[in-house]
Parts: structure tokens; C-alpha cells; sequence
């Protein structure tokens, strides 16, 4: 193969005007690593290859890819000429960058087995002097497989490959949205792990933390884990009986009982709230925290903040009876909660309205399934050793319908439409984590587009 030029058109100001000059530039200038260690990982140059000695270099297994501090692949397995070798693989797309990035001060690259440059721009040593044997991928792989990729670098679309994502095969799809389905639920429950070690295992505290941020859905969530953290569960629960007091200390805590209101249930959580503040020590949030602008009245955190204390005092031992239950329905069923009889004609202390139910809808309830109750079942499977409870959340997430959001509906015009909760999580982690930042060469529809551009 000959080597890749690839010509690119920069503007050049001269003598103050826009002039398009054609300067050429080599494919040196601008490949990268992550590309080089795309093709060491998937074998795309070819097993048997040629060192920059002349000497046979065959490729039995291009190691584990490392993705902490030290060398870039570890335990590979090459054979040189007749000599076998196992131990750990450096890339760098010059050979100079050895010395650039200091490796030869580093004791853990001083047993590096092979080198593996796209140009070899200078000879590199170990302590001993001795060379270390290099590999040069430079006019060792299809031109046209680095093509595609920069096409997908350079891509102003949607997704990197929105022309070209279906041809990915409906198969090779299904099976990566599975693994990116997993890949989310396992995110989200390292999230929860790092926080129940935090508290030193508390899962009452950090289950009642994740549902009262879980109510403030995207808008307020970060101001309903505020409210969590200012009101511990161990106070709230000792009122989980007396659902005035809940709802005294929820929104006294929350800023919103400052104002004062002619009507009586305005006063009467004033003053159960001067009194528990005072026994307990709370302090209360800024008020300023909650954002009710551009939100359906039915999403205000008033009413989100009501329907928890609802759910509070009807659902003791909520916890325990989520991990009991067998079927997702009797989850659902423990979920369904409304708002106290004020907030019938209520949205917001002092402006009353047409009297009207305020029920948790289901795509809301959906909502908190998915993104809290879900990833802490599996959680909790984990860490008691009960794998039925992982195999019963990842059950309960392919049941859920899948949700509407932008992502969703893209992919759905792009030919991707998800059947339910589980494909949709899988599409917004493949958005979110790769197609955001371009990072094709690690997604399955990625490598299996560039793949097909080899045959």
C-alpha cells in the first residue's frame, strides 16, 4: 500500500484578505493514537507484519488494552522471528514521543517488548542501550478505513455516522444496545455504591436521598437532593405517621413556609415547622433553589414535595417491599400516591385554582423506575449476593415502556426505534458516552462501519 496524502484547505489572511491556499499535509501531521491502538487491538494491519529490522513479527495476541497510568497493552503475546516473547506493548504515533513524554525515566517501560509507532522518527533505546524492537504501521493498513474515521471526526451531524448507522446490521445493533443497556445500570449503580460507601452502608439514607432527588426530575432535582441532605431520613422518619408533620418539615425545610398566607393549612405547617426546626436544629434552604418558570403546573415542586410526603407516610418500609415484590406492578402500585387536599385547588401557597386531582402520572412514574428504583434493586443484589434481585431489575427495565425524549425520537427518524425502557437507556448512553465525544473506535456500530469499508 502506498502512503495515505490526504490534501486539506485552510484560510490564510494576506494583506488583510480571505485568500483559500491549498497546503498539503501528510497523514503524519495528523494521526493519532487512538486510532493506532483501533488497529494493534483488532489485528487491522495484519498478524505477520515486518519490524523496522527486517525481522518476522508475528502478532499471537496484541494484549489487554490499559486505560490507567504505564503502558498501553499488557500480557501481549508476539512472536520475533523465533523467539517468543509475552509482556507489555507502548504506541506512539513517532517514536520521538518516547522521549517526549519521558519514558525513559520509567522503570515500568524499560521491559516494553515492542514499539508500535505510525513513524519511526527515532531510535529508541532501553537503559541498557540495548534497542527495542519497533514495528512502523505507516503503508500497513487500508487508506480507507482512516478516512472513514476522520469522516466521523470531523462530522457536524447528530451522530458521527447518522448517513451510514443503519447499515451497522440489525443484529450487530441489538447486540450493542443490550451491552450499553448494562453499561448504563452499571453507571448508575456505581454512583449508589459510592455513595452508600460514603455513609458507611446506610441504604435507608441513601435510598430516601436518591427518591426525594428522583421527584425533582431534571428541573429541580439538584435542589430536592438539597432538601434531602438538610432533612436526614432518621428525622423524618420518626414523623412518618402524621403526614402534616411530614409535609411541615418537607416544605419547611424547603424555604417555601417564610411567607405568610391567610389560609389555615399554610399556618398550621408554619407553626408545626417553628417547632420541629427548633427541636431538631434545622436550618432551612433558600427559597431562590426552586425553579417553577416554563414548568407545567403539574411539575411544580410544591406538588412533587406534597406526593412525596404522601408516599412517605403510606409506604413503610418502602425499601423492603420494592426488593419483595415479584412483579412490576406491585411496584407501580406502591408508587401511586397524590397530593393532599389543599393542593386539590392548589399549584403554589396562596393562589388557589379549579379543584383537580394531583396524581403521579405514569410516564413520571416511569421515570423514577428507571433512573432510581431499578439501578438500586441491582445495587443491592450486588452487594448482598443475591443475583436474583440484578436479574429482576434488568427484567423490569425490558417491561417499562421505552421514554420520549429528544434522543429517543432522533434515533427513532435515524431507523432506531427503541421497544422499550431498556433500548431507550441503551440509546441515551450511546449518545451520551460515544457519539457526543466521538468516540467511535471503542462503539460496536462504529468499528463494524469501519470494518465494512475493508471489503
Amino acid at each position: 500500500m502506498t502512503n495515505i496524502q490526504m490534501t486539506y484547505y485552510q484560510i490564510i489572511p494576506i494583506s488583510g484578505k480571505l485568500l483559500y491556499l491549498v497546503r498539503p499535509k501528510t497523514l503524519n501531521a495528523i494521526m493519532n493514537e487512538d486510532f493506532l491502538y483501533y488497529l494493534w487491538k483488532y489485528h487491522l494491519p495484519g498478524k505477520t507484519l515486518t519490524g523496522n529490522k527486517k525481522e518476522k513479527i508475528h502478532i499471537r495476541h496484541p494484549g489487554q488494552q490499559n486505560y490507567d497510568s504505564g503502558p498501553d497493552f499488557f500480557n501481549g503475546n508476539i512472536k520475533i522471528d523465533d523467539t517468543l516473547w509475552a509482556g507489555n506493548i507502548e504506541i506512539h504515533t513517532k517514536s520521538s514521543d518516547w522521549y517526549r513524554h519521558g519514558h525513559q525515566n520509567d522503570p515500568h517501560y524499560d521491559n516494553i517488548i515492542l514499539h508500535v509507532v505510525y513513524e519511526n522518527d527515532r531510535p529508541v533505546r532501553r537503559k541498557n542501550k540495548e534497542l527495542i524492537p519497533t514495528l512502523v504501521l505507516k503503508d500497513k493498513f487500508d487508506e480507507k478505513l482512516y478516512e472513514k474515521y476522520r469522516g466521523f471526526l470531523l462530522s457536524k451531524q447528530w451522530i458521527p455516522c447518522q448517513d451510514d448507522i443503519v447499515k451497522a446490521g440489525h443484529f450487530e445493533i441489538l447486540s450493542w444496545l443490550h451491552r450499553l443497556s448494562i453499561e448504563r445500570l452499571e453507571q448508575k449503580a456505581k454512583e449508589i455504591e459510592q455513595m452508600l460507601h460514603e455513609s458507611k452502608n446506610d441504604f435507608r439514607e441513601i435510598f430516601y436521598r436518591k427518591m426525594l432527588r428522583s421527584y425533582g426530575f431534571k428541573t429541580n432535582s439538584e435542589a430536592f437532593e438539597q432538601l434531602a441532605f438538610s432533612l436526614p431520613f432518621s428525622i423524618l422518619a420518626k414523623h412518618k405517621y402524621h403526614l402534616p408533620q411530614l409535609e411541615a418539615l418537607l416544605f419547611g425545610q424547603a424555604g417555601m413556609l417564610r411567607e405568610n398566607f391567610s389560609d389555615e393549612y399554610h399556618k398550621q405547617l408554619q407553626a408545626e415547622y417553628q417547632f420541629l426546626s427548633q427541636k431538631y436544629g434545622l436550618k432551612a434552604m433558600q427559597p431562590e433553589a426552586w425553579k417553577f418558570m416554563r414548568m407545567h403546573p403539574q411539575n411544580f415542586p410544591t406538588i412533587r414535595i406534597a406526593q412525596f410526603a404522601h408516599l412517605f407516610c403510606r409506604s413503610t418500609a418502602l425499601l423492603q417491599k420494592i426488593l419483595e415484590a415479584e412483579k412490576l406492578t406491585d411496584v407501580i402500585s406502591l408508587l401511586q400516591t397524590e397530593a393532599s387536599g389543599y393542593w386539590l385547588t392548589h399549584f403554589r401557597f396562596g393562589k388557589p385554582g379549579t379543584s383537580r386531582p394531583k396524581k403521579m402520572g405514569k410516564p413520571s412514574l416511569h421515570l423514577i423506575l428507571i433512573n432510581t428504583i431499578i439501578p438500586f434493586v441491582f445495587v443491592y443484589g450486588k452487594r448482598t449476593n443475591r443475583q436474583h434481585l440484578c436479574e429482576k431489575a434488568v427484567d423490569w427495565l425490558a417491561s417499562l415502556p421505552p421514554e420520549k425524549n429528544y434522543i429517543t425520537r432522533n434515533f427513532s427518524l435515524l431507523g432506531i426505534k427503541p421497544e422499550n425502557a431498556m433500548q431507550s437507556q441503551a440509546l441515551i448512553q450511546l449518545k451520551t458516552s460515544y457519539c457526543k465525544d466521538k468516540q467511535c473506535l471503542h462503539c460496536a456500530i462504529g468499528h463494524q462501519l469501519l470494518k465494512s469499508t475493508r471489503f
